[in-house]
């Protein structure tokens, strides 16, 4: 979805939606009404799945899209905020400037060598 244009773009990101809207029945599945996949504690799961938040942060704002929110997947959607605001993921993840850094790296080196 990095850089697809119209109809594309349109496409990935609904496709991107289906495979969130898995992630949402997985979690109220998982969770048994606690605020992480584990229950009320951050656990492997909410680690492994929550190093991905930066990722599609990123591509929400490079691409001016919405994937995790409120009204399409709400448990997710606070699942996101309850660990990004956790002290223990604060102390071990870089910041959204980062990977927004990272990322337009990456976008220039793609064009570069497409253009190549």
């Amino acid at each position: 979805m990095a850089e697809e244009e119209g109809d594309e773009k349109a496409a990935a990101v609904e496709e991107t939606k289906r495979g969130l809207a898995l992630f949402e029945e997985a979690f109220v599945k998982c969770s048994k009404g606690g605020g992480f996949f584990g229950g009320e504690r951050i656990g492997y799961l909410d680690i492994a799945l929550g190093s991905f938040l930066s990722w599609t942060r990123v591509v929400e704002i490079k691409r001016n899209v919405s994937l995790i929110d409120e009204s399409a997947t709400p448990n997710l959607f606070h699942w996101a905020r309850r660990f990004a605001a956790d002290d223990a993921v604060n102390s071990v993840f870089p910041g959204i400037d980062n990977h927004l850094r990272i990322a337009d790296i990456v976008v220039a080196k793609n064009k570069a060598s497409r253009q190549n």
